[in-house]
């Protein structure tokens, strides 16, 4: 297998700048085609899924060949870091790529039979797609984004089509919710552009490898003022304790399909990013212990908002950001181990989290409200659905032998491995919290499924239109809803895959920690991560500003582009790590020119 495995790494290398840009560009060509065929549905859907599909299948190849060939760099328009724009595809990333696009197609599948079944009244198909699309292109664009602006790109491009997708259906609240939710964004938004500026001026780059090589220069009160205006940017869009209270109200008004993709990847996009700036441009460690603390106040404060909510929606939302928790303190650690468990346990959530959002779309269909006053008996009306709760609800409490315990003695092995006692401490929390969450879920489990539906207090009651009666307090009996038990197919087989991907993490539990313990690796080693990026010679940068190699560096002052212009090669190798360069236009004399520069030195 790993032959194999070698065998098709090797063969696909060459591809591999084209690979690195394709989840980028194929979303929003996706988009303009989806846009462009507006009278064809059918093509429409085709399109999008097809383009969803694609990319999982690519993202699936760059994994097999960054984990085998080391981090691969595109230098876009043939700029060379740190000037131009460059993507880096390295292990952590590409396995965020290859989660997301399960989850974006999963979702997409279950939205596209949502509107077969209901037409495009509520949630408007037409406009749902394309924006769905740039979505996805701004969550990929923010993984392999090499430097902070284009990382920022990434996040404002997703997050203005996250305020269309928040609001399909213009009810009254869901209205409301998407002006808290874009009042919240813009500010993470601006405190985000702050602190790009902090770095520019401290530093003269936002290139991720540079700043963090120049970083290194900075004062240490200066360098961690400048890391805690970027965390708390990051902190609002992964919603960690104190920066959490938008989500709980936010979330829930949203369509199921639109809820489960935000709860599910948008916040862990908020994660990476807090893992990529640590790793590589604010190395010391200078906010671990505060780090420490956030992780455990998010997840203790998540799991008892849980605890006291009535609405399944509501309550899936706190336990969301109570195991953003559990990340955070693999973060803190700032060991391998440490950060191997926060990515294994990312992977985990972000498709067993989706998946439970998605189970309560089909609860909602089936017996016509989330709440749990109003719920009882689908044990027996729908054991299938509740299967597909059952199982990731097992899975997110922590139960054995599952990838949430999993991921958790990872955790905690790797908590206990750095000794401290507020390493102890957050143990203790985290144990805490998986019960209490277990708790929760299993409330979920005897109210809404196990219990006669007669004993509810308001079992006979169901919300006909929540976006439109709400307001007006007006309900109705549940026989009274045409969609009340009607689950289309396309909605249950798109949930069932996230909740088979997430069990099958369990019995890959091995080689996908292996993966995460080589990301790992690599994420700490900066050495491999520079290199990539910057080239041979960063480990001897001028204090020059507009330069990052020295003047010995350059044979006797040259300036540093030049000399690296000298060399026109497609693929350099060293220690391990290939970067791809990808040239830009060039006319016939300048054409010409390079050849019989490229003759001279051979």
């Amino acid at each position: 297998m790993r032959d194999s495995l070698m065998e098709f790494a090797s063969w696909a290398l060459p591809a591999m700048p084209y690979l690195t840009v394709m989840p980028i560009l194929l979303p929003a060509i996706a988009a303009a085609l989806i846009l462009l065929t507006g009278r064809h549905v059918n093509l429409q859907r085709t399109i999008a899924l097809g383009t969803l599909a694609v990319l999982a299948v690519i993202s699936g190849a760059m994994i097999i060949i960054v984990d085998i060939h080391g981090i691969q760099t595109v230098e876009m328009g043939g700029w060379e870091a740190p000037i131009g724009i460059t993507l880096v595809a390295d292990r952590l990333s590409t396995i965020m790529l290859f989660v997301s696009s399960i989850v974006l197609f999963a979702v997409q599948w279950y939205g596209i039979s949502q509107g077969l079944r209901d037409g495009d009244e509520d949630d408007p198909v037409a406009v749902f797609l394309p924006v769905y699309m740039l979505l996805s292109m701004g969550v990929n664009l923010s993984f392999l984004a090499g430097d902070l602006f284009n990382l920022y790109v990434g996040f404002e491009v997703f997050l203005v089509a996250s305020y269309v997708l928040l609001t399909l259906g213009a009810s009254p609240q869901r209205v409301r919710a998407g002006i808290g939710y874009v009042m919240v964004s813009m500010a993470s938004s601006m405190i985000f552009l702050f602190a790009l500026a902090l770095v520019y001026a401290s530093v003269g780059t936002v290139n991720m490898a540079q700043a963090g090589l120049r970083m290194e220069e900075v004062p240490d009160g200066t360098r961690a003022a400048i890391f805690a205006t970027l965390v708390v940017a990051f902190g609002i869009k992964a919603a960690v304790f104190p920066l959490d209270a938008w989500l709980p109200d936010s979330y829930p008004t949203a369509a199921s399909l639109v809820t489960a993709v935000f709860a599910g990847l948008l916040t862990k996009v908020g994660v990476y990013a807090i893992i990529r700036v640590r790793s590589t441009v604010f190395t010391d460690g200078s906010l671990d212990t505060l780090f420490m603390w956030v992780a455990l106040l998010t997840m203790i404060i998540g799991v008892m908002g849980a605890l006291a909510q009535n609405d399944i929606k509501r309550l899936m939302s706190f336990t969301l950001v109570s195991h953003i928790g559990y990340m955070i303190f693999g973060i803190a650690l700032g060991s391998v181990t440490g950060l191997s468990g926060a990515i294994f346990y990312a992977v985990h959530h972000i498709l067993v989290q989706t998946s439970l959002f998605l189970v309560v779309g089909l609860v909602e269909r089936q017996a016509g409200s989330a709440q749990l006053r109003r719920l009882g008996s689908l044990m027996y009306t729908a054991p299938l659905i509740a299967l597909l709760y059952f199982i990731p609800a097992l899975n997110l409490g922590g139960i054995p032998p599952f990838s949430g315990f999993l991921g958790k003695v990872m955790l905690i092995q790797a908590g206990a491995k750095d000794g401290s006692w507020l390493a102890w401490v957050l143990i203790a929390g985290a144990v805490i919290t998986s019960l209490l969450t277990l708790y929760a879920l299993m409330n979920v489990w005897s109210k809404a499924f196990l219990r006669d539906r007669a004993d509810a207090p308001e079992g006979d009651v169901a919300l006909a239109r929540p976006s439109t009666l709400a307001d007006r307090g007006e309900t109705v009996a549940v026989h009274e809803r045409t969609d009340v038990g009607r689950v289309p197919a396309g909605m249950f087989f798109s949930t069932a895959l996230l909740v088979v991907v997430s069990t099958s993490i369990t019995f890959l539990a091995g080689p996908i920690s292996n993966i995460t313990d080589r990301a790992a690796q690599s994420a700490q080693d900066l050495s491999i991560y520079r290199t990539a990026v910057l080239g041979d010679n960063w480990e001897n940068p001028t204090r020059d500003p507009d330069s990052f190699t020295s003047e010995a560096d350059t044979g006797g002052g040259h300036d540093a582009l030049d000399r690296r212009d000298s060399v026109r090669s497609s693929e350099v190798i060293t220690t391990g790590v290939t970067t791809e360069r990808v040239p830009a236009p060039v006319d016939a004399e300048s054409n010409e020119v390079d050849e019989q520069d490229e003759g001279g030195e051979e």
